[in-house]
């Protein structure tokens, strides 16, 4: 069973060789990487290129934004499941995509698998910020202000083939979207793993800065209107504020997980 990862980026030398690293040291061999960058003037192209022959698929050019960019790799990708990894995040070891490879051999008719994810100090991954733990997926949950990590959201590719790629309407939910209509819309066959596998640097689009988050929030109440989902604001907000809070506290409990291997 071939993987494809996907890495999206655009001027972001600091961290992007750690991505690369991070997908080069998985112990699943058959793993297809690509890169989709946006035209990056900073040096991330000439440290993408000192990798050139261990990665699969490298593009490097103007886009429509990071939706249109991940669509650009969905297009290219040739593995029976797809994987994103950001240029600011990581897996948390070795292991990870033998463990997502292994849930789709013991299941031909699953679709997606999602898993927990936590979120780390820009300058040390080692420090943990706050620990997403998700939870098994029923309907109606994403009226309730739940989601997975998408950085931890494997698919395979006749999903994407059958059900679309990202909208690049929505500029910052983009990614919610299409949870939302694989798992809510069409019901795909669709697993939770509990276990961590993504370290993701705090500070992203979705979470820099209290505006953001509101209109994060606003485009995801937007896409359940379109999809003609139940909401009620009051309880996706508070839904929000409670899981928030848990993220925070779990941090102990993630951080002895890190330090055991688990």
């Amino acid at each position: 069973m071939k993987i494809s990862i996907i890495t999206v980026v655009r001027n972001n030398k600091e961290t992007i060789r750690d991505a690369i690293e991070s997908v080069l040291s998985q112990n699943y061999e058959n793993v297809k990487y690509i890169i989709i960058d946006g035209n990056s003037i900073d040096g991330t192209v000439e440290i993408i290129r000192s990798y050139a022959n261990k990665i699969d698929k490298f593009v490097s050019e103007k886009d429509n934004g990071l939706y249109d960019a991940m669509n650009k790799g969905i297009n290219i990708a040739d593995g029976d499941i797809i994987g994103f990894l950001n240029s600011d995040d990581l897996y948390i070891d070795s292991d990870v995509l033998s463990k997502v490879a292994r849930e789709f051999i013991a299941q031909p008719s699953l679709d997606a698998c999602y898993a927990d994810l936590v979120y780390v100090d820009h300058g040390s991954t080692s420090r943990v910020i706050r620990y997403w733990k998700s939870s098994k997926f029923s309907l109606g949950l994403f009226s309730k202000g739940w989601s997975p990590p998408h950085p931890t959201f494997f698919v395979s590719r006749r999903v994407y083939e059958k059900f679309g790629n990202f909208n690049i309407q929505y500029h910052i939910a983009s990614d919610i979207e299409l949870m939302i209509r694989f798992l809510e819309v069409y019901k795909i066959d669709v697993k939770y793993i509990p276990q961590l596998l993504v370290k993701m640097r705090y500070g992203g689009i979705s979470n820099k800065s209290i505006k953001n988050m509101l209109n994060l929030n606003q485009e995801i109440l937007g896409a359940l209107d379109y999809h003609n989902l139940p909401k009620n604001i009051f309880i996706f907000f508070i839904y929000k504020i409670i899981s928030r809070v848990k993220q925070f506290l779990n941090r102990h409990n993630s951080q002895i997980t890190i330090k055991q291997g688990k």
